[in-house]
């Protein structure tokens, strides 16, 4: 292959991966200021309790026994009138004692079918019987603080925002593995470009951990979809509303309890990615949504569909132009690829004497996470995953 060839293979590869991880950020939070400069952020006030909406809390739950009791306790305690707000567990499939530990707790609702046909048949099912004005989705391992609804529901008053996502929290502890220390420094990231969408445009995508949507604007979203939640706010923004992003509503949650939970979530997440991207075609047209596609795309398509198979094509021409002769700068940034996959071996190495050098955190995660959206993609090709599945382990 010609010198010049593979040195435009290498460049391109690579700004993509840097727009991927780091041009995007600069760009979008350029994008802010200017719009801030030119229109001024309000800051919404929270409503009094009489002017409150009325609201469900929905927790699709499957077997979890262990804590369902501590969970539903932190929901009893969430601060929100309570002839407006109502606690609902939806136990679909559990036969581990799930919906008999919920109904000896007052206050909270348990609604439970013998068949189990995963998360989003059991959101579907719920809704179909819900009256409030406003529907909260949070999972059933994530701590929620006691003011989220209030402010999940302040963002309600604009008539364009169709929902609300609250800020996901990984509590990462010093005894933790590399894994779980690298996915509270990656949430972090992950927050502050959540932040930045929403307010540019919107939110492309919430998770599950702590998800509202107007109760009549939710419509059921395939049976087999993945990544439910983000499936369910995505076709909002597709209908051509917003969703807002409220920092200090916050579903904390622990970190994987090792590399192998963690690798087994990330490769779920990105089969799902690459189904939600396909389903979401529509929003690939820049004319019709403007700034939704260029959030879309670059936070998005790019994060699961490109940056990840850029990495070994950076690297293996890379090493192509140095066989060639290639310049002083192909050495140097050959040098850095080898200091940081090595560094992210040696965290891997490492990772079950839970290694305590944050240096290596950010290598091994960053290549485990892309590693894993490569087996994703291999799934979502052959239909291997399926929206059923067993949850990741989490250190308690």
């Amino acid at each position: 292959m010609g010198y010049v060839i593979l040195e435009i293979i290498f460049w391109t590869s690579f700004f993509l991966v840097a727009y991927t991880y780091l041009g995007y950020a600069v760009l979008v939070s350029v994008f802010v200021k200017i719009k801030h400069a030119v229109e001024p952020k309000v800051d919404l006030l929270l409503h009094n309790d009489d002017e409150l909406p009325t609201c469900s809390l929905v927790i699709p739950s499957y077997n979890e026994a262990d804590f369902i009791a501590e969970k539903a306790h932190n929901s009893l305690a969430l601060e929100y009138p309570k002839d407006k707000f109502e606690i609902i567990f939806v136990t679909d499939g559990s036969n581990d004692g799930t919906p008999d530990v919920l109904r000896k707790i007052p206050g909270v609702q348990v609604w439970h079918s013998e068949e189990r046909k995963g998360k989003i048949a059991a959101m579907n099912r719920a809704m179909t019987r819900l009256r409030s004005e406003i529907t909260v989705f949070c999972d059933a391992n994530t701590m929620l603080n006691s003011q989220c609804i209030k402010q999940l529901v302040k963002h309600y008053q604009d008539p364009l925002v169709g929902g609300v996502s609250g800020e996901k929290i990984v509590l990462s502890e010093s005894e933790d593995a590399a894994s779980g220390a690298g996915e509270g420094i990656y949430w972090k990231y992950e927050s502050y470009l959540k932040r930045k969408d929403a307010e540019l445009k919107t939110l492309v995508g919430s998770a599950g951990e702590l998800f509202s949507i107007r109760t009549a604007l939710y419509k059921p979203v395939e049976a087999d979809s993945i990544l439910d939640d983000f499936m369910v706010s995505m076709r909002l923004v597709q209908d051509g509303y917003k969703v807002a992003y409220e920092p200090s509503a916050t579903a904390s949650e622990t970190a994987s309890v090792n590399v192998a939970e963690e690798y087994k979530r990330k490769v779920r997440i990105a089969a799902g990615g690459f189904q939600s991207i396909q389903r979401l075609r529509k929003l690939y047209n820049p004319i019709k949504y403007g700034l939704v596609t260029f959030e879309f795309v670059s936070h998005r398509v790019m994060r699961w569909a490109v940056a990840p198979f850029m990495l070994p094509i950076i690297l293996v021409s890379n090493a192509l132009l140095l066989l060639q002769g290639g310049a002083f700068i192909y050495q140097l940034l050959m040098l850095g690829q080898v200091l940081f996959y090595g560094a992210a071996l040696l965290g891997w190495l490492l990772e079950s004497r839970k290694l305590k050098v944050k240096l290596l955190f950010v290598p091994f995660y960053f290549s485990m996470m892309n590693y894993a959206v490569m087996a994703g993609y291999v799934r979502f090709v052959k239909g291997s995953q399926t929206a059923l599945w067993e949850k990741s382990k989490r250190r308690q």
